[in-house]
């Protein structure tokens, strides 16, 4: 995709997102699920590198790491993550001059030096030049298993998933200008939507940034500051959860997500309740000649987004996981010219996860919910 606008950190993209936990061991079956090989290991340290498409997912096993203390910190989480740039020492000079923390990654002897800098939650931000296949910083720090090591056949298609669509940050209140600053200063983001959502009890508000080179989208996500009365709502119970800032969600695409729905379902990938009928019956009054199999769509609880408006037909198709690593969550995401965030679905989906919330009694100050209460985005 061309730049959008100025791209002075010659962004590319998302490189790869690193993973841990205190019982690491806990992720691999989790991504194996999700229909990702386990492709190569790293050359000196307990650490590995599953990919699906273009999507690397590495999964850092030392204790003595950052990715082992941050974990010890947040429980099971995304530690890190890098964008691709150009020249990343230019890159990183530029972060630097403009006010971002260096973050000192410890390296082995004929390993590659990453420049890093200080990102949400004081996770590290990779900035990655090397990414051609054969040349990449995989091929350098990695050796990859004897069945992936031919160049045609190290992007498994798994289950369809091919690229990191987006990722989300839950932030303090008050913290969201904060970050969006941050991307704006530094990388050239720009603010795309803006979502202020009420539930019956609780809000938040949510700020869309996205990169020059229309591959990194990062929605950031801050508790409303008046909406819920003193109680904790959903951002405020991730905060808590998580013991700070940092990736509530990442979002992965893919051209065929009924297929990829199917799958993971097979693999049992716990997914996100379906909506009622009424969602489904309203589509045709929301989205008139949207043409997808709304039949399909409710079987498996795929959400539909986008306009029709003026015969110009740009859809989103999402779904979203359970929570799968802590209060973190995936989601799967097809999008047909749309560009937005399923923002048709925003409010619906926050009230539903409201209302979860109340079922399990943790939004203080709320009525309990029958305990046969199965909150879906449609009955909210």
């Amino acid at each position: 995709m061309a730049d959008l606008f100025d791209n002075p950190m010659g962004l590319m993209g998302f490189e790869f997102v690193e993973f841990a936990a205190p019982q690491a061991q806990l992720l691999e079956p989790l991504f194996e699920r999700m229909g990702f090989a386990l492709v190569a290991r790293h050359r000196s340290k307990d650490v590995v590198l599953y990919r699906q498409g273009d999507i690397n997912f590495i999964v850092n096993r030392e204790p003595a790491s950052l990715a082992g203390y941050f974990s010890a910190e947040h429980g099971p989480s995304a530690c890190a993550m890098a964008f691709r740039v150009r020249d990343s020492h230019q890159a990183h000079a530029r972060a630097l001059s403009l006010g971002a923390q260096p973050v000192d990654v410890p390296t082995g002897p004929m390993e590659l030096k990453l420049p890093a800098i200080k990102g949400i939650g004081g996770a590290p931000l990779y900035l990655i030049d090397r990414h051609e296949d054969g040349r990449s910083i995989y091929d350098i720090d990695f050796e990859f298993l004897p069945e992936y090591t031919a160049l045609d056949r190290r992007h498994p298609a798994g289950h369809g998933l091919k690229a990191i669509d987006h990722l989300t940050h839950n932030v303090y209140r008050g913290r969201m200008a904060f970050w969006g600053g941050f991307y704006e200063k530094l990388f050239n983001f720009r603010e795309i939507r803006y979502f202020d959502i009420q539930g019956e009890y609780t809000g938040l508000t949510s700020r869309a940034m996205t990169a020059p080179d229309g591959l990194i989208r990062i929605p950031l996500n801050e508790e409303a500051g008046s909406a819920g009365g003193g109680r904790a709502g959903q951002i405020e119970e991730f905060l808590m959860q998580f013991n700070g800032e940092g990736i509530q969600h990442i979002a992965l695409s893919t051209d065929d997500l009924i297929g990829t729905v199917d799958a993971l379902q097979l693999a049992g990938v716990p997914l996100m309740s379906a909506p009622n009928d009424v969602y489904y019956e309203m589509l045709a009054e929301r989205l008139p000649g949207h043409g997808e199999p709304v039949d399909a769509l409710r079987t498996r609880g795929i959400l539909l987004d986008g306009s029709t408006s003026g015969g110009d037909k740009r859809l989103l198709l999402q779904i979203f996981s359970q929570p799968l690593l802590g209060p973190v969550f995936f989601e799967f995401i097809q999008r047909k010219a749309d560009e937005g965030f399923g923002e048709g679905n925003f409010k619906a989906l926050f009230q539903s996860l409201e209302r979860d919330q109340i079922r399990r009694g943790t939004l203080q100050g709320a009525p309990t919910a029958p305990a046969h209460a199965n909150a879906t985005p449609a009955e909210a």
